[in-house]
């Protein structure tokens, strides 16, 4: 990639493209950055240009983002409208807000983007704004009496976060909607288990079986012991990888009519294998559940640094009494734990606690598990260009 000229700020900080290597050796210098930051990410979105871009102060690097560029369905050879872009920085820029305050850092990142043809620029900023246990919000959900996750007291808050989202409005930033269903993008509300470190003093098998059942505690005492049963149910679990695809699919696109969603196709989840499985950073892996000779679950585990994420989960109309997936959730938690993982990500959330929301059962199941709801900061949206921003809207609204 050629390399681009730098951006400066009076703050001193600079931005310029960096090499996917110099990206990857920061990244695991911050272990649970998200894989969507991972720079072979772009393998996987085939459909935008992907750049590393590190942030600068003098020659210290102290941020990095993963930039994804997508241009107007335009030809280049149109004057001005052939150059400009949508971006997206989904889970970054990875940098300390606190050392490195957000009026310093972004001017000259937007700067640099602005450089790249930006028109609009949406970014999830990584952090957590407020978490939830899991038990509080099961049982909340179940009495129907809070509207949402905001009514409710946190477990754990970030009181710096209001300040951040003040000086992001300050610098033109627009705050992500609160809407109950989920939006384009990374949702807003995630879902997490939380998972206890390895003491290096113990047997690691041994220790390996406490922090398992330290796992399944968290969980009500029905996906306890579905869970459990899910391991005498004469069900064989295996961990493979790309070459399991084709019976992935089949699956998922069962799961994906009965359930109504839209579907990815199988080419996508064959370029995801491509970039993240077997590197040094990151795994990713199919786990499967077989009942003599039928595939009854599959699931897709994704791990990058010290975090984890359940990214994408298939099952079989049959025998749903042997709980297939809940033992696939079971052998991604015990992944999860061998690589020592802070956590285990379930995926969004809707933030609504009405029993008869459409999102209400997601919610449930989570929480069932053991996971606790994790408000993030969301993606906020920068229009450089307002009258193309507003058309570009309804691109928006379309699953990344």
């Amino acid at each position: 990639m050629t390399q681009q000229p730098t951006v400066e700020s009076t703050a001193q900080i600079t931005v310029r493209s960096i090499s996917s290597a110099g990206h990857a050796a920061f990244l695991a210098e911050h272990s649970t950055s998200s894989f969507l930051q991972n720079p072979r990410w772009p393998a996987v979105k085939i459909d935008w240009r992907g750049e590393s871009v590190g942030i600068f102060s003098g020659t210290e690097l102290i941020g990095a983002a993963l930039v994804l560029y997508r241009r107007l369905p335009l030809p280049r050879a149109i004057p001005y409208l052939g150059r400009r872009c949508l971006v997206y920085i989904a889970e970054g820029p990875v940098v300390d807000l606190t050392t490195y305050p957000a009026d310093q850092v972004l001017p000259p990142l937007v700067n640099y983007l602005k450089s790249q043809g930006a028109f609009l620029i949406r970014m999830g900023l990584p952090g957590q704004v407020r978490r939830w246990e899991a038990s509080t919000v099961r049982k909340a959900l179940a009495a129907g009496e809070h509207s949402g996750l905001a009514a409710l007291e946190p477990a754990q808050e970030d009181h710096d976060a209001a300040g951040l989202h003040s000086q992001l409005q300050q610098l033109g930033w627009q705050p992500p909607t609160a809407e109950a269903d989920f939006d384009a993008g990374q949702p807003q509300f995630t879902t997490r288990i939380p998972l206890e470190s390895a003491d290096p003093q113990a047997d690691p098998e041994e220790d390996l079986e406490r922090r398992v059942e330290a796992a399944l505690s968290r969980m009500d005492s029905t996906s306890r012991r579905q869970t459990r049963k899910s391991t005498r149910s004469e069900l064989s679990f295996s961990t493979t990888g790309a070459e399991q695809l084709d019976a992935w699919q089949v699956l998922y696109e069962e799961t994906a009519q009965r359930d109504e969603f839209l579907l990815r196709p199988q080419e996508y989840f064959q370029r995801m294998f491509a970039a993240l499985e077997g590197q040094p950073d990151s795994e990713c892996t199919l786990h499967l559940a077989h009942w003599n000779d039928t595939l009854l679950a599959a699931a897709i585990y994704i791990r990058q640094g010290k975090a984890a994420w359940y990214a994408y989960g298939a099952s079989s109309s049959q025998e749903r009494k042997r709980y297939a997936p809940r033992g696939l959730q079971l052998q991604q938690l015990r992944q999860a734990l061998r690589s020592d993982c802070t956590w285990y990500d379930l995926g969004g959330i809707s933030p609504s606690l009405d029993p008869e929301h459409p999102l209400a059962g997601l919610t449930r199941f989570k929480t069932t598990m053991g996971a606790d709801p994790v408000q993030t900061h969301g993606e906020w949206d920068l229009p450089l260009n307002r009258p193309l921003s507003a058309a570009f809207k309804a691109y928006m609204t379309r699953r990344w």
